[in-house]
């Protein structure tokens, strides 16, 4: 009889730990997530690009000569500073210099005489004058002294003449000058010559009207610097000049720069089919980290309108639709749905009003497969607030 009880004992033990392991095999295995403490600090809400913008420089010159011409000095090269006014090229002109060089002469000429012609004029306007005294005094015919006179008046409007002369000699050397200006591309401004299509002894000959041609001469002044870049036409019209801005480039990985809206384009741009946007302008905040940007980078543009701080906040990653979280609790290793209210929002942070506290964990890996409403998990990894 007792070894009878000892075997059903024995059976039911061995009954139950089947039991057991079967239902600790065919518990549901915990699912592996990513988890972020909910923290406290600035949101904002942003919008961005929706292609890729183009750094520019603020003043940029693609300069050409007025006429055509050889191509006799190129006092620069590319990459040169050069200053407003500066020679870039100049196309052979000696003839010009020439008729510069007469047009001075002539000048020149004409000054000495006009001080010929002015002298004499004086000295026959002092000679009428003394005449005509004589005359009141009855020492001086009236035949002399009225000749006298004519002959001062004569010599007075040679004088003026010769000045005329001097004036259409300066006219005519203006003209030479303007002439030889001509020849010559000048920096329009500080800067630095971007490229040059051309060389020496090559002939150039000026762009016929509406065909663009390749300029001479590129000068770039890298000393102002902004973004050009497409914003979706719904988010246009709450931009607004001088918002601030932050301005990202692929040249600079993982890093921002400070910037501030400039200009918003007065129309829509339909270049794509359903995808109309409104240009906009985000310039530089300058500083020792923008020296060597260069024009024609690719870039993106957040532009902040509005902003809050100091606000419990969490990863935007981890909002679900419907305005819902996942919590997680870590006595039970269990996440549960729960629902909140929020605030401002960006592509890296979401404003929270009501629903969660500072310090609780919540999951961001909300879209691998098991993780839902009572899932049982198992933290991967944990991401600190910052």
């Amino acid at each position: 009889m007792l070894k009878r009880h000892r075997i059903i004992v024995i059976s039911t033990v061995i009954l139950i730990a089947v039991v057991l392991l079967g239902i600790w095999l065919k518990r549901p295995k915990p699912i592996d997530v990513i988890i972020s403490q909910v923290d406290q600090g600035n949101v904002q809400r942003t919008v961005t690009n929706t292609r890729a913008g183009t750094l520019k420089a603020c003043r940029r010159a693609g300069l050409s000569p007025a006429i055509g011409g050889q191509i006799a000095r190129l006092p620069v090269r590319e990459g040169d500073r050069v200053t407003k006014g500066q020679v870039l090229l100049e196309m052979w002109n000696d003839d010009l210099i020439a008729q510069v060089a007469l047009a001075k002469s002539e000048i020149l000429s004409n000054q000495s005489r006009v001080k010929e012609a002015c002298v004499i004029a004086e000295v026959a306007t002092r000679e009428a004058a003394r005449l005509t005294k004589l005359q009141k005094k009855g020492l001086a015919s009236d035949d002399s002294t009225e000749q006298a006179v004519g002959e001062a008046q004569a010599k007075q409007a040679a004088c003026q003449a010769a000045k005329s002369s001097v004036e259409v000699s300066r006219s005519r050397l203006a003209v030479a000058k303007a002439a030889l200006e001509r020849t010559q591309l000048k920096a329009p401004f500080d800067g630095t010559v971007a490229e040059i299509a051309g060389e020496l002894g090559e002939f150039v000959t000026p762009s016929p009207v509406g065909v663009p041609t390749p300029p001479a001469v590129d000068i770039i002044d890298n000393s102002c610097l902004y973004v050009l870049a497409p914003i979706d036409e719904v988010d246009a019209p709450e931009i607004k000049p001088d918002m601030p801005a932050r301005i990202s480039l692929d040249a600079y990985d993982k890093k921002f720069f400070n910037g501030k809206v400039r200009r918003i384009a007065p129309y829509v741009l339909d270049r794509e089919k359903q995808a109309r946007t409104v240009d906009i302008e985000v310039n530089f905040i300058l500083d020792e980290s923008t020296r060597n940007m260069l024009p024609g980078y690719s870039a993106d543009v957040e532009i902040i309108l509005d902003s809050h701080s100091n606000v419990i906040r969490i990863p935007t990653e981890a909002l679900l639709e419907g305005q819902k979280v996942f919590v997680y609790d870590k006595d039970d290793k269990t996440i549960y749905e729960r629902k909140v209210n929020i605030g401002l929002s960006n592509w890296k942070y979401t404003e929270i009003l009501e629903g969660l506290v500072k310090g609780e964990s919540i999951v961001t890996s909300i879209d691998r497969d098991g993780v839902n409403d009572g899932a049982l998990v198992r933290v991967e990894s944990q991401h600190a607030s910052h």
